[in-house]
């Protein structure tokens, strides 16, 4: 497919010239240019859907990884914030850019409309939007343009990247880097592959509020599992009633199982009715 880069050149032109905050290195302008007509969709077969996310992905080339960059409250590039783990991420809250899962969102959501990818990398790689997997074993073989590929160990993922075929991906890898073209990574801790198929399926729902956590039983005092830093797509695998939780001004004694995350959420959090619409009740 014929994809528009004239917008990703000037960009990246425009970032040759300057270095933005905190920039090491200024890109220059050819390898600017040669980066961006590298990025796009190399291989046959993907959806229109996912050929639009590769789009979009590739638009960014150039534009700085930032970390926690691209979780605003809509999908786009926004200002980081400091990664206590990395020195390299010192500048970060100085430039707009992406995170890897900021990207995919970005992409996706550009691509689709809508928010179909919110969360980070662990939240998207078992989003309700996925309808295929692949194991780290079966390598790029059955991969096509648009799948998200993902790096993690003993269930964490922590890294994810957009396929563009022919064994490149587009990422936003890592502090103190630019989005970039790369080959993809199969050793270490790769995890595998989705594909994405983005619908409002039977039993989507979306959270609200930020900083909702998950619970290992349907109680307050169980195990947190995982947080919702803002508003995330799940899908619920079925409802019981059990604790009564108080939260947000609301009562309300159901609970909903999430089949992706193995854990149990308040229907208070919840968009919908108490009792969620066409949802079946747990055993």
């Amino acid at each position: 497919m014929a994809m528009r880069k004239t917008a990703a050149v000037a960009a990246l032109t425009l970032l040759a010239a300057w270095g933005g905050a905190g920039s090491a290195t200024a890109v220059a302008p050819a390898t600017a240019r040669k980066a961006a007509e590298a990025c796009g969709v190399l291989a046959p077969g993907a959806s229109a859907a996912a050929e639009k996310a590769v789009a979009a992905a590739c638009e960014q080339i150039g534009v700085w990884y930032t970390w926690g960059g691209g979780h605003g409250p809509r999908p786009g590039p926004t200002y980081g914030q400091v990664d206590p783990s990395d020195p390299d991420s010192a500048h970060d809250p100085e430039r707009l850019g992406f995170d890897c899962s900021g990207l995919v969102r970005y992409a996706y959501a550009r691509a689709v409309g809508g928010d179909p990818l919110s969360g980070n990398a662990y939240h998207q790689f078992h989003s309700p939007q996925v309808n295929q997997r692949f194991t780290a074993a079966q390598g790029t073989g059955p991969l096509l343009p648009g799948d998200l590929l993902a790096w993690g160990s003993g269930g964490s993922i922590h890294h994810i990247a957009i396929y563009l075929g022919a064994g490149k991906m587009v990422e936003a890898r890592e502090s103190g880097t630019r989005i970039m073209v790369s080959d993809v990574r199969l050793g270490g801790d790769y995890a595998g592959a989705v594909r994405i198929a983005p619908a409002t399926a039977p039993g989507t729902f979306s959270t609200w509020g930020t900083d909702v956590w998950t619970h290992k039983e349907p109680s307050t005092t169980s195990p947190r599992v995982h947080r919702f830093p803002g508003p995330t797509t799940v899908r619920v695998e079925c409802q019981k009633h059990a604790e009564p939780v108080t939260a947000e001004g609301y009562t309300n004694d159901a609970w909903s199982y999430l089949p992706e995350y193995g854990a149990w959420i308040t229907n208070i959090y919840l968009k919908g009715p108490a009792w969620l619409d066409g949802v079946r009740t747990c055993p």
